[in-house]
């Protein structure tokens, strides 16, 4: 049985992936995250770290707080 992916939305910052996880780019070549146990993706487009997020999101004053939706009846 394998360990469980979980992927959360932080609110106002990066998508934080937890667990076992292959991330390429778009020529299909591998990022070594080996060595990680989480890894955070920018979403606020101002990392000089893309595809990883270094924080910038703060100082830009990224605003993202999308929650699931309630459910219809």
């Amino acid at each position: 049985m394998s360990d469980d992916v979980v992927i959360k939305i932080r609110e106002n910052g990066p998508i934080l992936i937890s667990g076992p996880v292959s991330l390429t780019d778009h020529l299909g070549n591998k990022y070594d995250t080996s060595t990680q146990l989480n890894i955070a993706l920018c979403r606020c487009g101002q990392s000089q770290k893309k595809p990883f997020c270094d924080g910038s999101h703060k100082a830009a004053g990224f605003i993202a707080n999308e929650t699931v939706p309630a459910p219809t009846t």
